[in-house]
C-alpha cells in the first residue's frame, strides 16, 4: 500500500540542542521521537533544562515520508561522556600572541571634513 505523504530528507540533528533539533526537524518535515517507544515523548526527557542530541537514527541524508519519527538519543548539558580533553597552555603564549598595536593598527578619523561632501 502506498502512502499518500510526500518524501523529505532527514536532516542532521547531532550536536544540536534538543529545542533546536526540534525545529530543524520540524523544518524539514519529520519529529524527533524517543528511542523506547513505550517510554515518555521525547519533549518530556529533554524538559527541563539544557539537553543535547547525542545520535539519530535514520542518519542525515536519508529519506522518510513527511512526518515520521527521528529516533534520538539526548543528554543534558555537562553530562556528556567525553575521554577527550580540551589543551589547556600551561605557559602563557609568547611572540605575535603579545603583540601591541600599532599607529597603523587605526583609523584616523580626526580632522576628516564631513561637510566637504555636502
Amino acid at each position: 500500500m502506498e502512502r499518500a505523504a510526500d518524501r523529505v530528507i532527514v536532516p542532521n540533528v547531532v550536536g544540536l540542542p534538543f529545542h533546536v533539533g526540534r525545529d530543524v526537524a520540524h523544518d524539514a518535515g519529520v519529529v524527533l521521537a524517543n528511542s523506547d517507544p513505550d517510554g515518555p515523548p521525547i519533549g518530556a526527557l529533554a524538559w527541563p533544562g539544557l539537553f543535547y542530541i547525542t545520535s539519530q537514527r535514520p542518519a542525515a541524508g536519508a529519506k522518510l515520508y513527511r512526518w515520521d519519527s527521528v529516533v534520538i538519543e539526548v543528554v543534558a548539558y555537562g553530562e556528556a561522556d567525553s575521554t577527550t580533553r580540551a589543551p589547556f597552555p600551561h605557559e602563557p603564549p609568547v611572540g605575535s600572541a603579545h603583540a601591541h598595536p600599532t599607529s597603523d593598527s587605526y583609523v584616523h578619523t580626526a580632522g576628516v571634513d564631513d561637510t566637504a561632501a555636502s
